[in-house]
């Protein structure tokens, strides 16, 4: 007997099911209002040079500050520089001081940084981290880099959160990535320093690694095969809800640090639902701990209307599940690499998380130039995901998890190539394939999500998704850095978020397809390679360059997949396509 005729038994999609998804939908909510934060709190409102005051007798505010600032190449008056001498202008009579203006116009105008700081715009944000500590013109790379700092710690949590909560359980490291995300936020939101701001932000994306890594694998593993779908991308709309909330809360809250706070308190109640979030049974079998599966399962079979008798469900059979399976007992990072198939799909895997992550914070971050105002673009971005999720839903079903992934990847550079043919006076064409560019990434996002927790065994899942999560945050971190490339050429890096994505689709084909196949339990069901039988009784093959098929045997569990049941047993149905 294997997990999936348990879990058959007590019902693989139900009420018990549903209430998780719910308990779970917080963390999906916070997540991207904390990734996706910097477009508001590290925003740049337009500024200048503190000037002294216009003199009483001068009327003519732009004429003054003229003679203050320099012109940029493109006719702006700059933002980071004062002219040393004050510049004398045709037609102006009105000075202050008694100065004439032959004493202005002594050898080339010079200039130098702004000498008593900036002014800056507050019709938009009262306050963002750039005003506070003055993040602008040589400082503006600490403002970009904040981002990076931020992915960095979840990068570093990624891999901390995917090994400990494979070894001490998905709910406790739940309630410790709450707890800490709470804690941490607020000190963030209280920082009297940008370095103070900086490490406590960057502690903070740690603990909200634990969000992304635990999140999905505890919804899965408690779902059957034919419902896995929907409910991931039912699950994965709360972050869409999230990126619209952002909008409406950067909207109504424009002072960084009430903004923090405004992201940051949710976390509160997310402790007490740790209350009614269950483990997974999956899990606690592979660690042998019959007694508290059990108890689970029978939770779930009772909200799920599927009552058992004393041998419906005794601990001896569960037992006998735990002796079959065999599982390695202590995960490590090795074992992602220790088996030819097992490999193949880490290195995989890693290649296409990278690009996912790299495109999607690199067009999401970027939304200026679209002829919206931060808000609306925002909203905008927020929006396309929807139609993206419908997409991914209908795709996965249809196409497979692998030629979604590569398609929706392929989407994206396509979307970010044809954005740097356009003239960035066409403004409509521009934020077009800008917001195409948003929904391709999302899909991407998405279908990454979902395909990644079901190539790794149980035994190996959250540290599977710890290593995936912390190359895709590696490429999260470079990707605010890589907006500085513009320095270089304007359009280098959209060329750099394209040619990435362009990569990770091409990486994407060469991963196993999983479409309606078991979710592995352990690493001999992995390198099995037994591909699940399609419905109509026709035989599966591999679908990996390189992978011969593998014969499946015909049953009426086979042909009850068709109507999403699966009560087939990883012997039987083996694992992978």
């Amino acid at each position: 007997m294997g997990f999936e005729e348990l879990l058959h038994k007590v019902g693989g999609f139900g009420p018990f099911q549903l209430r998780n998804v719910a308990l779970l939908a917080l963390p999906r909510v916070l997540l991207p209002m904390h990734f996706l934060l910097p477009i508001f709190l590290a925003a740049v409102p337009a500024h200048r040079c503190a000037l002294p005051g216009v003199p009483a007798n001068f009327s003519h505010q732009d004429e003054w500050l003229e003679a203050h600032l320099p012109r940029e190449p493109d006719g702006r008056l700059s933002s980071c520089l004062l002219f040393t001498h004050l510049q004398a202008l045709p037609n102006t009579t009105l000075w202050g001081g008694g100065q004439s203006p032959g004493e202005q116009l002594e050898g080339e105008p010079s200039t130098v940084p702004c000498p008593q700081g900036w002014e800056y715009d507050h019709s938009e944000f009262s306050s963002t981290i750039a005003t506070e500590w003055d993040l602008v013109c040589e400082q503006k790379g600490l403002n970009r880099a904040t981002s990076t700092f931020f992915f960095a710690g979840v990068l570093v949590g990624a891999v901390a959160f995917g090994y400990l909560s494979d070894r001490f359980g998905r709910r406790r490291l739940l309630l410790v990535a709450y707890v800490s995300s709470l804690v941490l936020g607020l000190a963030s939101a209280a920082s009297v320093s940008y370095t103070m701001f900086a490490i406590t932000r960057t502690l903070t994306g740690t603990a909200l690694a634990g969000f992304t890594i635990i999140v999905m694998p505890l919804e899965l593993e408690w779902l059957d095969v034919g419902h896995r779908t929907v409910a991931g991308v039912l699950s994965s709309t709360f972050w869409t809800g999230g990126v619209m909330l952002l909008a409406l809360v950067g909207y109504l809250i424009r002072d960084w640090r009430w903004l923090l706070l405004a992201v940051t308190l949710p976390c509160a109640p997310g402790i007490l639902s740790i209350w009614w979030v269950p483990e997974s049974a999956r899990w606690l079998l592979t660690q042998g701990r019959v007694e508290e599966a059990h108890r689970y399962l029978l939770r779930c079979a009772r909200l799920n209307g599927r009552p058992l008798g004393e041998d419906g469900l005794s601990q001896e059979a569960l037992s006998k599940v735990v002796a079959a399976e065999r599982v390695v007992r202590t995960p490590s990072y090795l074992d992602l690499f220790r088996t030819p198939r097992l490999r193949h799909i880490s290195l995989c895997c890693m290649v296409v998380w990278f690009g996912v992550n790299f495109s999607y914070y690199g067009v999401s971050l970027d939304v200026s130039g679209l002829g919206l105002n931060v808000y609306q673009t925002q909203l905008l971005f927020g929006a396309v995901e929807l139609p993206s999720k419908l997409l991914v839903y209908l795709s996965v079903r249809h196409a497979g998890r692998r030629l979604t992934l590569a398609g929706t990847l392929l989407g994206a550079a396509l979307a970010l190539g044809f954005r740097l043919l356009v003239s960035s006076e066409v403004k409509s064409w521009s934020t077009a394939l800008a917001v195409m560019g948003k929904g391709f990434s999302e899909a991407a996002f998405t279908t990454a999500y979902l395909f990644t927790s079901e190539l790794y065994p149980t035994v190996l899942r959250q540290t599977g998704m710890g290593l995936t999560a912390l190359v895709g945050r590696l490429g999260g971190s470079l990707a605010p850095l890589a907006a500085l490339l513009d320095g270089v050429w304007l359009s280098l890096p959209k060329l750099a978020y394209g040619g990435i994505a362009l990569l990770a689709a091409c990486t994407a084909l060469l991963l196993p397809e999983t479409k309606q196949a078991q979710l592995p339990e352990t690493i001999q069901d992995v390198e099995r390679k037994r591909c699940i039988q399609p419905s109509g009784g026709r035989d599966a093959h591999e679908a990996g360059p390189g992978l011969s098929g593998i014969r499946g045997r015909p049953s009426m569990e086979v042909l009850q997949q068709g109507l999403g049941e699966q009560k087939g047993r990883p012997s039987d149905q083996g694992w992978g396509q």
